[in-house]
């Protein structure tokens, strides 16, 4: 019977396709199947495009090995006919089958490593709070009362009711221009407004 078995060689970066094309009894025609298969299961690999073609070399030869199995045993002939062996599943070569299997765990496993990596560098940090570790910075506004909760030096400035006992200073203006100084019996307080950043406010004393 006429038929073409196949092969393949993956050698990284570049690649062989392996043909017999022949007529063939059953058993030159199985042998021929298995041992370009076998051969192709443990050195169709090792390539990336090799990795896609390797199956579809070995999902082609179930076409000619099918044939084969339908044929009558061989009979007669001017030379012995090949031994077919061992079948394919039966042969160590048939391991190779679990290396697109691992293959395709790295992939998967590498993808989500980089997920995670992703996750963890891309996260955005958290801003920390101004003055007191619980509240932000007020944004003062002239008429507004505070309350110092830390030290002038590292002053900590909270809104609060004029009417209240808390209230100690009271804002009198901003200071948006540069140079712009507060008057006399003013005291400064620089609020800051984002990292890096502060604007400077007048107060009085109210008690």
């Amino acid at each position: 019977m006429p038929a073409t078995v196949r092969g393949h060689q993956g050698l990284i970066v570049v690649m062989r396709f392996l043909s017999r094309r022949g007529v063939f009894c059953r058993s030159c025609g199985l042998a021929t199947y298995r041992e370009m298969s076998a051969k192709t299961l443990w050195q169709g690999w090792w390539g990336p495009l090799s990795v896609v073609i390797t199956p579809l070399t070995l999902l082609a030869n179930l076409g000619p090995r099918a044939r084969f199995r339908k044929l009558a045993a061989p009979t007669g002939g001017f030379r012995p006919s090949l031994d077919p062996g061992k079948s394919l599943l039966r042969r160590p070569e048939a391991l190779m089958c679990l290396v697109p299997v691992a293959l395709v765990a790295l992939l998967v496993l590498a993808l989500l490593a980089l997920t995670v990596f992703g996750m963890i560098v891309g996260k955005p940090k958290e801003q920390q709070p101004y003055g007191n570790e619980s509240e932000k910075a007020p944004t003062l506004a002239v008429g507004d009362c505070v309350r110092n909760e830390g030290d002038w030096q590292d002053q900590d400035l909270q809104v609060t009711d004029c009417g209240s006992a808390d209230a100690e200073y009271k804002v009198t203006r901003r200071l948006e221009k540069p140079k712009s100084t507060c008057a006399d019996g003013e005291l400064y307080a620089d609020i800051k407004y984002g990292p890096g950043g502060t604007t400077t406010s007048c107060l009085v004393r109210l008690r």
